[in-house]
This record gives C-alpha cells, structure tokens and sequence, in this order.
C-alpha cells in the first residue's frame, strides 16, 4: 500500500516536458524510470538484480533512453528532489551537494525547466527560477545543457555530472552563492578617468573581475548582495576569478585608475573582433604601462593569462643570449642548414630551407630554426632560463599586475627539448603579455615590469631584473629585429608601420592541432605590443597584421 502510495504521488508531480508529443510518451517512460528509485536514490530490486547477474546495457543511446534520463533529472529537480534529480546522474555526491547549495547557499526557488530539443546524447534546456535574500528578490534566467551517458558497471542510462549541468559559469569545483558580495564593487577608469565597462569594451569583461578581486576592499567601496559563482580550488589554481551572475542591490564603488588608453583600447577591440582566438596587448616600453588588452571570444583573458608555446618570437631571447655568449653576431657567418639533430630529435625549417653561406642576421629574419637549435651542444641546460630571468623578467611568477597574471615559464631542460625551447617549443610557455614585454624590453634596454594599475596606487614593488645586456648585444638585438621588419617574415606586415620599428614572427606547432599558433612581437618608438592567434598559421599572417594595425595606430 504504502509503495502504491507514494507512486501515485509521484505521478501528481508536476514535470518538465520535452518538446514534441513524441516526447510526452517517452516522459511517461521516463517517471516509470524515475519511480524504481526510493526518495534516498537508492536502488530498486531490477537495479539489484542487474548487478547481480542482468546483462549489461551497452551500445548507442536510443533516443528514448536520452528524453526519458533528461525527463527524470529535470522533474527531480525542478520539484526539489535533490536525492531524485542527483540519483539521475552518474555521480549523485557531487550533483546532490551542489544542488542542495543552489537552493540553500544560492537562494533560488520556484525553479521552471524547459527543455529543448535534444541532439544526440545533448538536451539543452532553459531556466527560470526566482533569487531571494531577505526582503529582496529578482529574478533569474539563463540557458544550459546537460548529456547523457551510459553509467559505468551497468550500462544505464544517467545525467554526465559537471557542475556546468547546474549553471555555465560553474567549473567542477565551484558553487553558487547568494548574500553580500565577496568583495564591493569597483569603478574602473582609463588613464583619462572615464568608466572603463564590459559593454564598451567586451574584452574587459575578465579584467574587471580581477580588478575587483584584488582592489574591491581597498578602493573605499561597499558590497551589494548578488549571486556570484564562487571558485574552487581548481579553479582558483588556474587564477579564474569569482563572477557576479546577478545583482539583486547595488554596492557602492570605490574607484581604481588603470594605465588603459581608451582609443588604443577601442583599437585593439576592433583588430580581435570577429576572430574567436585571438589576443593582443600593447604597452609602453619605457615604464611598462599597459594601454591596451584586447581577447576575441572573452571568454578567458589569454592575453594575460594564456600559457602557450611562443614559437620563434623566443629567438629574441636567445639570440641576446647567443650574442653575450659569442656564438652569434649579426654579420658573421653562422649555420643554416636544412636539418640538425640533438638529443635524439631531428629539427628542420619551415618548408625545409636553407641559407648557404648565410650571416645571423639572414637566418633570425628568416627564422632559421637550424641556426638556434645548433648552438645547443655549446649551452647549459640552464642558460636559456637563466637569461630569461636575468635580463627579460621572465619566468619569475613575481609580476604584481593589477591583475591576475602568468608571466612566463623557461623551465631548465636538457637534451632535445632544452634545444626545442630554444626556437619556443619544448616546456617554454608565453603569453602576448609577456612577448610585448620581451619587444619592450628590447627597445628600452631594461625590463620594466608591465602594469595595469600603477604602483602609486596601493604602494606595491613591482618585479625587476637582475641585469641588463651590454650595448653591444643590444645594439645587435635592435639591428636584428629592424631588419625582420624591412626585410624579413615581419616586412609585409610591417610596411605600413614605419619608424623606429622591430619585430619577430613566429609560429608554434601544438599536437592536434591542425594549424600552428600565429605569433608577432613588435616596437614602433615607445611602443611595444604582440599577439597570438590559436590556430592561425603563420605569424605574419595572422598575428602580424593586428599587432602592426595597433602600432600604427597608436602613432
């Protein structure tokens, strides 16, 4: 009786209904599914008795399996059945832990599910639902998606649990949370004092979040109350910033000014628009300020934080150091061949070129990959990092930015991979942030660490390096990167920049992918900027034109 019972009262639940009247039918399926489930999520007797000896389910979804999971979890879950929607999944601790906190830590309630139509294994699905905290409410709406897999032991149907299940922002790891804000909201400004905002600027979006996580309590403002995505420690270990999702009353701001420039910032938006990977950022050489970032797609700031394999932009590094070590000088003679093994790899040029009888000079404006890889049997393993540091700043993890940075990784390696890194490939991970500092420090002739806000602002030490280059080795290094940008890989990007100008492209392979990443690292006067573009071939071509557009532009 009692069994019968609360079946019937499952069946008076009110469910979320997918959308075709094929569909309906298989809902009805899908609460048949739901109710061989106690209230705890435990199994029923066919569970049991598919463990104990059932054949295991195996093979494509059928649709029908897909609508009817997609049924149960969203009915469970729309009328608050934690332990019913988390049983759904394939991982009912996790989902059970972060669905109880999207009611109780979060706040939200008179939650509406409405799926989609399902492709595939994939049900998309919007929600409506209702944040409350005290007296004060808003409502809340947003889109998500949920797949289906077969669960592991017995083949059946269940939810793929991700905490991007419960909201798109969330990450495994992160929650929901509903009170006052973490940190009180700032007011961003330009270096000519107007709002900086993500609805001007899109690619800011992720900046401001920094800004308000290191500056909120220090710039004089108070918090609101708001839903805000809070970052586990996954998350946080790859530096993602807690997000503001809705704000239900409005703090007060204090202000922090930045060292942006509203019209190279307005700039840099339009050269990335409309290319989803793309990243750039300019500053000014001689102290280090930056006055543009820009990110295609913002959904993550790569220009600051990205960690990728520079390609041959790093010859800059390494060639300041072949020159002070005496292995290079520009109008000496030096090796170019088509091939050079070390370690036990074999390295080649692009398109497998060589230069005969060919200067420095020659080989770094091609790009000579042979001409770098080599030098290796005459280097420490540690050489490479050691001059990075030591002149460049790099690969120190001691920017103080403003905001949430990497700055550079040169790990000491040896054998094949201590030579791959000295072209950019290897262990050697850069970002556009950290190449604009290597052009910058180039043209300066010391590294001054890059800022978004400046030090005047909160009194704190920004990083320095240990040492400079000689004059010589600079003077060659400037001749060096002059001559790409008139004739060499650099020169049709460059032609119409003009000036006191350098650069070095680049490209770096990435296993997988079809395409290298496009790289370029330039200075014009006192500017100094670089760009990758993931996937985008050749440097010139690709990360070239949006680097020089922004030069030119800044005059």
């Amino acid at each position: 009786m009692g069994s019968r019972r609360a079946a019937a009262e499952r069946r008076r639940t009110r469910p979320a209904v997918i959308g075709s009247v094929a569909a309906v039918v298989v809902a009805g399926a899908g609460f048949g599914a739901y109710a061989m489930y106690d209230a705890g999520g435990g199994k029923t007797d066919r569970t049991t008795s598919a463990a104990a000896g059932e054949k295991v389910k195996s093979g494509p979804l059928t649709a029908a399996e897909v609508t009817s999971t997609a049924q149960r979890f969203l009915t469970a879950w729309q009328n608050g059945d934690v332990a019913g929607a988390a049983a759904a999944t394939d991982d009912a601790e996790a989902a059970k832990a972060l669905l109880t906190g999207y009611g109780k830590d979060a706040r939200i309630k008179d939650v509406t599910l409405t799926p989609g139509t399902p492709a595939g294994e994939k049900v998309p699905f919007s929600v409506k639902a209702t944040v409350a905290h005290e007296e004060t409410s808003k409502p809340l709406t947003y889109d998500s998606a949920l797949t289906v897999v077969r669960r592991a032991g017995d083949g059946e149907p269940r939810v793929d649990w991700h905490a991007a299940v419960v909201h798109p922002e969330l990450k495994d790891g992160d929650k929901l949370v509903t009170g006052e804000a973490g940190d009180p909201p700032v007011k961003a400004l330009d270096r000519d004092g107007a709002e900086l905002t993500a609805a001007k600027y899109p690619s800011l979006g992720t900046v401001l979040d920094g800004l308000r996580e290191k500056y909120g309590e220090k710039a004089g403002g108070t918090p609101g109350i708001e839903l805000r995505v809070v970052r586990g420690k996954a998350s946080k270990a790859a530096k993602a910033s807690d997000k503001t999702l809705l704000e239900l009353s409005e703090g007060t701001p204090g202000t922090v000014k930045t060292t942006l420039d509203p019209a190279l910032q307005a700039a840099a938006e339009q050269q990335v628009a409309g290319k989803a990977r793309a990243s750039v950022v300019l500053l000014r050489a001689s102290t280090g300020e930056i006055l543009a970032v820009a990110n295609g797609g913002h959904g993550f700031n790569t220009a600051f934080q990205g960690s990728l394999a520079p390609g041959s932009t790093m010859k800059v590094v390494t060639a300041s150091m072949l020159i002070e070590k005496n292995l290079a000088s520009t109008d000496e003679k030096h090796p170019c061949p088509k091939y050079f093994s070390y370690g036990g790899w074999k390295f080649q040029n692009d398109d497998e070129f060589e230069i005969e009888d060919g200067t420095f000079k020659a080989s770094f404006a091609r790009s000579c990959n042979t001409a770098f890889i080599s030098q290796a049997p005459k280097l420490e393993n540690d050489d490479l990092t050691k001059q990075a540091k030591e002149v460049f700043g790099l690969s120190m993890n001691n920017w103080s930015v403003g905001v949430p940075t990497f700055d550079g990784s040169v790990p000491v390696q040896s054998a094949a991979p201590m030579a791959a890194s000295l072209i950019g490939q290897g262990g050697v991970r850069m970002n556009p942030l950290n190449m604009a500092s290597v052009a910058a420090t180039v043209k300066a002739g010391t590294f001054h660490q890059p800022y978004l806000v400046p030090p005047s602002v909160d009194g704190r030490a920004l990083a320095t390096a240990s040492r400079t280059m000689s004059a010589s080795t600079l003077a060659q290094l400037r001749e060096l990167m002059s001559y790409t940008a008139a004739a060499g890989t650099a020169a049709e990007a460059m032609a119409g920049v003009g000036g006191d100008a350098g650069a070095k492209t680049g490209s770096a392979e990435v296993d997988n992918q079809e395409k290298p990443n496009g790289w370029f690292t330039a200075y014009k006067g006192d500017l100094a900027a670089a760009g990758v573009v993931q996937q985008g071939g050749h440097g010139s071509e690709s990360a070239g034109p949006i680097v020089a557009a922004l030069l030119e532009k800044a005059g």
